[in-house]
């Protein structure tokens, strides 16, 4: 067993690993960014090392910084965990050159399925069905919109390089190809340093599937199964579950017969993922499922495929990189209940979930599922990295018991003042139709108002009281007998009504003024409730708005975060409409786009492309026109 192990990443996945290796008597070694010296990662870690400021271009992202950081601490091994550097075939013979035991899958493998084009050139060659589409070399808009049109509309716009949804586009109509392959290739040119697309004929109603494999050096390959991750939003995964709801014995087989086909035709070693595209207008059959692309390395929804299987992915990665055979054959391998995992996203939903980011005053999570998290109550969500700050893994007998605990969990989460989609995902997993497993690819976007819909607050008698107290500068004294001062009258009971402005909206609440209890405090007078996996402000008088926000009425359109300008349409003295782009930010590594909010003119620009901004810096302003 390898003895000593860098890890090359950060956040939940970081500690995960950090667990497992504990638990092997593995000694870890974590990197952090200048952001991330505090963080659990770095805390947890046997050692630490410092490797740059906190943008991940700098740090994380710099092979030579995690390669010299191994060097210096003896590490034996090091793992890249998802994202970063994991899937660089570049880093992997690096590390390998250095002397070091690279815990992935051989770069040849990781080359032969990173390109799109050629990975489903090999597939097609291995027997493994492939969606129809364009792969070709040539990559002039014109040949890209012709191929298009041949393929016929819808059709799908994905990077060649990398993958989580960056760089893809879907496209309804030839009138809409130009601008969606525009910024197709930007968003992939920033994401992979590679701006080639392909092109696949969009299945109308699409399944996600993907299917766990892994590999020995002995020559050995075996699947654990598959999982079902079409509950997704811009095409970034937000619920997955295994095994694939309406999966039947036939097609399981054949499906994940196909995925250990393509794990053999790269000779693939470790964690990988074969992912499939099903056409679930007739139900899943084996000849309606098509191979999309294979992640050569371990992905954020393992857990569900360990809840069901029993197995600790991590271990099998850490013994196979050791040279040991895989731990089981695949008739040792079933299935067990049923697991499903939620992404606990710092973005709201009432705001178009953009990003939130700051200090986690308030983070408390639920203690009756599996929690992975990357951060703890006091820590800070940065603006540098991914907005997902852990991950909910509820696993149950049945798929309607996994879905009933898992919404539970999430109404459970109490996040303050950063903004969480708990009750999002609370509503996704208690949906009827999500519950009758009536899934695709567009249930998030088919559903929006209704899953977005927060709570109804439920405002406690003492957190009114507490909030009284505190506006009137005295803390409560539970022994003296002032603090049940309540008014008594005989016949009428203690508890009366007052009028509250719950997130500025005005209602009545019951208020007890001998009520004591703990009370969660935002701003000064301003205090905080919890429900369904939502937060609320609690005041007692209505507070003036913040002026403008991202699309102000006032026409200042300011940044809704710190991020970096990647385009300005808006040119000062220009006409606009209502609607019409007029900036977009790059922050947490999304896109954002800002619109005119009216009809106007532009006045200012105050900003370029490539600028860094901070939260709430104007960026351009309107007048009306």
């Amino acid at each position: 067993m390898i003895a000593s192990l860098l890890i090359a990443n950060r956040g939940e996945i970081a500690r995960r690993i950090i667990r497992t290796a504990r638990r092997l008597g593995v000694r870890t070694i974590a990197v952090c960014s200048q952001a991330d010296v505090d963080a659990p990662h770095a805390r947890e870690a046997d050692e630490v090392v410092l490797i740059g400021p906190a943008p991940a271009g700098e740090s994380y992202l710099v092979a030579g910084k995690i390669l010299a950081a191994a060097r210096d601490t003896g590490a034996e091994a090091i793992h890249p965990g998802y994202g970063f550097l994991s899937e660089n075939a570049d880093f992997a013979e690096a590390v390998a050159a250095a002397g070091l035991v690279w815990v992935g899958p051989p770069p040849a493998a990781i080359r032969a399925m990173g390109l799109k084009d050629a990975a489903k050139r090999l597939m097609a060659e291995a027997g493994v069905p492939v969606t129809p589409g364009y792969l070709g070399e040539d990559q002039s808009a014109d040949r890209l919109a012709a191929e298009a049109a041949a393929i016929g509309w819808p059709v799908l716009i994905k990077a060649v390089a990398g993958g989580g949804g960056k760089g893809m586009r879907k496209v309804e109509a030839a009138g809409e190809f130009d601008a969606a392959l525009a910024a197709a290739r930007r968003e992939a040119k920033a994401a992979f340093g590679d701006d080639r697309v392909l092109l696949e004929k969009y299945v109308t109603r699409p399944r996600h599937i993907e299917v766990q494999v892994f590999g020995d050096t002995h020559g050995h390959v075996v699947h654990l199964f598959e999982r079902d991750c079409s509950l997704q939003r811009r095409h970034q995964k937000v619920i997955e579950e295994a095994p694939a709801p309406g999966m039947d014995e036939a097609t399981r087989q054949a499906l994940c017969a196909a995925a250990v086909k393509a794990a053999q035709a790269v000779n693939y070693v470790g964690a990988g993922t074969v992912e499939f595209i099903a056409d679930a207008s007739e139900g899943l059959s084996a000849d309606r499922i098509w191979f999309m692309e294979m992640n050569t390395r371990l992905q954020v929804e393992h857990p569900v495929t360990e809840a069901i299987t029993g197995q600790d992915l991590v271990e099998w990665q850490l013994r196979v990189a050791s040279g040991e055979p895989l731990p089981l054959t695949q008739d040792q391998l079933g299935i067990a209940g049923h697991a499903i995992e939620a992404r606990l996203y710092a973005e709201d939903p009432a705001t178009g979930f953009l990003p939130s980011t700051g200090p986690l005053t308030c983070f408390r999570l639920p203690d009756e599922v599996r929690v992975d998290a990357g951060v703890t109550e006091g820590g800070e969500i940065s603006p540098y990295y991914d907005p997902m700050i852990a991950k909910l893994i509820a696993h149950a007998p049945t798929r309607d018991g996994a879905a009933r605990r898992l919404a539970e969990a999430c109404r459970a989460v109490e996040i303050w003042p950063v903004r969480a989609n708990a009750y999002f995902l609370a509503n996704c997993a208690a949906h009827p139709d999500f519950l009758a497993a009536r899934l695709d690819t567009d249930f998030i976007n088919a559903r929006l108002e209704a899953l977005t819909a927060k709570p109804e607050a439920t405002v406690p008698a003492a957190a009114v009281a507490a909030l009284a107290r505190r506006d009137a500068g005295r803390e409560p004294e539970p022994a003296s007998p002032w603090a049940a001062a309540t008014g008594l009258r005989l016949n009428r009971p203690p508890v009366r009504e007052a009028t509250v402005f719950v997130d500025g909206v005005r209602r009545a609440a019951a208020f007890d003024p001998a009520a004591i209890g703990a009370v969660d405090f935002g701003a000064p007078g301003e205090a905080v409730v919890f429900g369904g996996g939502a937060a609320f402000t609690l005041t007692l008088r209505p507070r003036a708005g913040l002026q403008g926000g991202p699309e102000g009425g006032d026409g200042a359109i300011r940044s809704p975060m710190p991020g970096r300008i990647v385009t300005l349409a808006a040119q000062a003295g220009a006409q606009v409409a209502k609607g019409a782009p007029l900036v977009t930010l790059e922050a947490m590594k999304m896109e954002h786009a800002m619109t005119a909010p009216f009809d106007g003119v532009v006045a200012e620009v105050s900003v370029a492309v490539g600028d860094q901004v901070t939260e709430g810096a104007v960026l351009v302003r309107l007048e009306p026109a």
